[in-house]
């Protein structure tokens, strides 16, 4: 099937390095009527058989249009419209619906939340979200997750987690990433691949400078790091953090490694494991649609496709039913390609 136009520019602009935030799938709404959305909902919530209203309007607005049909139905109908769709919707439809009405980093403090509550910590989740988000949006997600749960995110890291991956967080969780310049400094480079593949006292790797230089750099930087690092020691940097490092550390530096090489392959790998073998991983699904549908979930639609020989589309197609399938499919803003 020919790619359409839309993922022929996709594909050009994913080559080019576009910047994130401009390959979303959710677009704000031209010709928005906030006054209309909040009665549409209003009935569709009231009759609690027309779900698929609420669907489509809420999927069809950008997080923006959203926080103002949710504070004009305050204002107008003196209801919350999160309590409102949780009495009318149910199960993963209702997760999704609900989470698209909160803020992007209230969504954000609630899945870090979520994956630190009970007996066991879901750290590919930790990892996934403190390694894809921008230095202001780390600094807001902290501040929703204070005021929400009463807590320091940062705190809840460390009781949660053990050293040195408890480090790795906690540099993530403080947003001082440098921003790419687009200049390089080819010294800085030679200097960054020297560090992490020297082995200091004992023969031990140094696990604070790894640390720092991959919490620290830009992406970019990064890039021409792990470029220069396989050439100088002919090896890749992931077959280097597998041989320094072990457990719940390692497995955080190869998933940050994988950001930093390509953003919406490993979103596309984390898609495509959520969905393979006999359960769906609901949670980790829902959660990326939402986080990336108006940052880079069409990148990410390319890089599926281009690995696995199939569409996402297809794929949540064929692993998930009704309208909860409806509401993701709408997120994705695609047919089959």
């Amino acid at each position: 099937m020919m790619l359409t136009q839309e993922i022929l520019s996709a594909l050009h602009l994913a080559d080019k390095g576009t910047a994130w935030g401009t390959l979303g799938t959710i677009k704000p709404l031209k010709n928005f009527e906030p006054e209309a959305d909040v009665e549409r909902i209003r009935e569709a919530v009231d009759s609690k058989g027309n779900v698929q209203t609420i669907i489509d309007t809420v999927t069809c607005l950008s997080n923006d249009q959203r926080q103002e049909v949710a504070r004009l139905y305050k204002a107008e109908l003196q209801k919350d419209l999160v309590e409102d769709i949780k009495r009318a919707l149910s199960g993963d439809l209702e997760k999704v619906i609900v989470g698209l009405l909160k803020t992007p980093a209230a969504f954000d403090a609630q899945e870090l939340k979520s994956a630190m509550k009970g007996l066991g910590t879901d750290e590919e989740t930790l990892t996934e979200i403190l390694s894809t988000r921008s230095n202001e949006q780390l600094r807001e997600i902290q501040t929703c997750y204070r005021q929400e749960y009463k807590a320091e995110l940062e705190k809840n890291i460390t009781s949660d987690t053990s050293e040195p991956y408890t480090g790795l967080l906690l540099a993530l969780a403080k947003g001082k990433r440098e921003r790419d310049s687009g200049i390089i400094d080819y010294g800085l480079i030679e200097q960054d691949s020297k560090i992490l593949s020297d082995l200091g006292p004992k023969n031990m790797a140094s696990s604070a400078q790894w640390i720092t230089i991959l919490t620290a750099r830009s992406h970019g930087h990064l890039r021409r790091v792990f470029d220069h690092f396989k050439k100088s020691t002919s090896v890749d940097i992931e077959e280097r953090v597998k041989k320094n490092f072990k457990g719940d550390f390692e497995n955080g530096l190869l998933t940050l490694v994988a950001i930093i090489k390509d953003t919406p392959l490993y979103f596309a790998d984390r898609l495509y494991n959520a969905m393979k073998g006999p359960g769906t991983s609901d949670s980790t699904l829902i959660r990326i649609l939402i986080s990336r549908s108006e940052v880079d979930l069409l990148s990410i639609r390319v890089a599926f496709r281009r690995k696995y020989g199939t569409s996402l589309y297809s794929s949540i197609q064929g692993e998930t039913k009704g309208n909860y399938r409806s509401a993701l499919l709408l997120l994705c803003r695609a047919e089959d390609i």
